[in-house]
């Protein structure tokens, strides 16, 4: 699947999907696919996941990635305690470029049933930077 950066009018509260909020200034993208698997594989490769060339970016962060590390989280509509509820699975935090590069090739435990998945490409500390989708 392939990945869409956020953008107005998602960045912030306002741009939470399924409990997971926007990043706080807007991304761009240049290519990027995540690929989930049944038993829980999950391969991210991003390329050019940079802050926005344009307001309301600082001139000086635009086009860059400020951040050393990102992480993955993904999302899937479950139950918990048979009720249906939303799951969202972290994978640990992996290395992103000044440049915007980064890739991961990881397993995570993922509930049972998990319908509907979604990938985010976050912040470490849980800020939607990208999720699957254009």
């Amino acid at each position: 699947r392939v990945l869409g950066a956020v953008t107005e009018p998602y960045t912030g509260a306002a741009g939470t999907i399924r409990g997971v909020p926007g990043a706080g200034l807007p991304w761009i993208i240049g290519d990027a696919e995540a690929d989930l698997r049944s038993d829980g594989r999950l391969e991210i490769n991003v390329e050019g996941l940079v802050l926005a060339n344009r307001a309301p970016v600082p001139p000086a962060r635009q086009g860059t990635n400020p951040l050393p590390q990102f992480k993955a989280i993904v999302s899937c509509q479950s139950t918990v305690a048979g009720a249906p509820a939303v799951v969202n699975v972290s994978t640990d935090n992996f290395d992103a470029s000044p440049a915007g590069d980064a890739a991961t090739d990881t397993s995570i435990d993922l509930p049972t049933p998990c319908f509907a998945p979604i990938v985010f490409v976050t912040t470490t500390t849980g800020s939607w930077l990208a999720v699957t989708g254009r």
